[in-house]
């Protein structure tokens, strides 16, 4: 999924880097804070074909991201706190909030030491067909499919395609295509392309799902860190925006309801699941709202400033991801200012 869009980011935060200009602009910039998006967190570097590998980041990168917060005297907070420096009218000190999507059971095993060694506040997203073992976690299914086979048969739309998988350009083409055709897609007909070729390829979804989530239990562990906030991230990590309005309401209804009764406590935080403007726009932020969700936070890139107060249902976060595992980014990934003039200077960034 690299390619050249993050070859220019990556140039761009090394001039920034360089320059060292990022601490003027935090401290000149509106923007009060930023919020930052992790997903899985694993000691081992990606192999040579790894599309997701943008969603991984090392045990040591996020201890990194810790103390470089604490070393520019940017607190960690919790979302709510985060909510209330928002809605301050006057300059509040700069936050971070640390956010994980999915519950991959390596936030158990190599995240939360490190987040209980610094005391470092975190949020917890749940999609709640996950720890049931009966969520499509497709995207990694998608890769291990072409990372074990040297071929790979589907039909796109009226299209039976035959991709050769057998070197790494090969198997990023192929993940490539099919990837952003099953993005395309309603959410049945993408559900019903990656179970028929799941089983095409022998490949077990639930098993997959079993070994990466937290089980119920553990999230109960988990929760009970005084550090962790749980957070909804719907049922089944359908993007909502591809919905019917009453079941894209459903996903997330539910969603809260299921934390509440399994956790003993109902959340009153949310994820939209892969939350760019494909995936969650206007009618997702007012559906969050209706429903009384304290904070809603896409992966739209920004700052966050006292605008979001209108809008907290459309809250901006930046990702530390496996593209850009270096130390000296870090002070670029602290400065929302950035982020927001990288999505043309809109500090609320809705359309």
């Amino acid at each position: 999924m690299a390619g050249l869009k993050y070859k220019v980011l990556k140039a761009g935060f090394e001039v920034l880097a360089a320059t060292r200009l990022t601490g003027l602009i935090r401290l000149f910039s509106a923007s009060k804070g930023v919020i930052f998006t992790l997903h899985r967190v694993l000691p081992d570097g990606p192999q040579a074909f790894s599309p997701n590998a943008i969603l991984q980041i090392t045990p040591e990168f996020l201890e990194q991201a810790i103390m470089a917060c604490r070393t520019h005297d940017i607190d960690i907070v919790d979302l709510t706190e985060a909510r209330k420096r928002i809605e301050a009218s006057d300059k509040t000190k700069k936050f971070a909030v640390f956010t994980f999507d999915d519950a991959y059971r390596d936030n158990l095993q190599f995240a939360l030491p490190i987040l209980k060694k610094h005391n470092c506040p975190f949020t917890l997203f749940v999609p709640t067909a996950f720890p049931d073992g009966e969520g499509d976690i497709w995207w990694q299914a998608l890769e291990d499919i072409i990372a074990q086979n040297p071929s790979v048969e589907i039909t796109l739309g009226e299209q039976q395609m035959q991709f050769a998988t057998q070197t790494t350009e090969e198997k990023s083409t192929a993940f490539d295509e099919i990837y952003w055709h099953m993005r395309k897609v309603p959410e049945p007909d993408r559900v019903a392309l990656m179970h028929k070729l799941a089983n095409q390829y022998g490949y077990d979804l639930r098993k997959q799902c079993e070994e990466l989530i937290m089980s119920w239990d553990e999230l109960k562990s988990f929760a009970a860190e005084p550090l962790c906030t749980i957070g909804a991230h719907t049922v089944h990590h359908f993007e909502l925006k591809k919905l019917p309005k009453e079941e894209a309401r459903a996903e997330i209804l539910r969603s809260f309801d299921v934390l509440e009764e399994k956790l003993g406590k109902r959340p009153t935080h949310f994820s939209y699941p892969l939350g760019g403007p494909l995936s969650a726009g206007m009618r997702e932020f007012e559906l969050a709202a209706e429903l009384g969700v304290e904070t809603a936070v896409t992966t739209r890139p920004g700052g966050l400033y006292h605008d979001h107060a209108q809008h907290l249902t459309a809250l901006p976060r930046i990702s530390l991801n496996g593209y850009f595992q270096e130390q000296r980014f870090l002070d670029v990934f602290l400065t929302g200012a950035i982020f927001t003039a990288q999505a043309g200077m809109k500090r609320v960034n809705i359309s």
